[in-house]
């Protein structure tokens, strides 16, 4: 598989991540076609195994999210810009402190969002629970998974 293919999976796998966030695109869906579509274009035993691996992981996913409340993100106040807190904060912190800085990434990130927009502490720390109670879990989990995907490939592409 060439540089510019590698590029394009990774770019279809970035709006993958950036679609978990947004409601109505399957975003886990994209990073896993895309990781599809490198298995089959790349049939390298890694590659394979990542594709397994991701297909259990987003199967699992599928399981956690259906046991959590449903998303009811709008009626608790969500807004754009606390999305895009928490999708940096999970980012920063899967980078920062592999696999499991991506859990207290999201919720800094949500808490930082808040704490800017109303003020206090004490105001921002309520928000973030109401928040993670109307449905961020299920976002977080959605975007856990995909982090982990887009981690598997990336370290696939890079020592593969």
């Amino acid at each position: 598989m060439g540089v510019w293919e590698l590029l394009l999976v990774g770019v279809v796998i970035m709006l993958g991540l950036c679609g978990v966030l947004v409601p109505g695109v399957p975003g886990s869906w994209l990073v896993w076609a895309a990781v599809l579509w490198w298995a089959l274009t790349d049939p390298r035993p890694v590659a394979w195994a990542v594709l397994v691996g991701a297909t259990g992981v987003l199967l699992l996913s599928l399981v956690v999210r259906w046991a959590l409340p449903p998303r009811r993100l709008r009626e608790s106040g969500a807004t754009a810009p606390m999305a895009v807190y928490a999708g940096a904060g999970a980012f920063l912190g899967f980078v920062l402190l592999p696999v499991a800085g991506a859990l207290p990434g999201f919720m800094a990130g949500i808490y930082l969002e808040e704490r800017l927009r109303l003020g206090g502490h004490g105001e921002a720390l309520a928000a973030l629970r109401t928040a993670m109670r109307s449905g961020g879990s299920s976002v977080l989990a959605e975007l856990f998974t995909c982090l982990l995907i887009a981690g598997a490939w990336l370290g696939a592409v890079l020592w593969g």
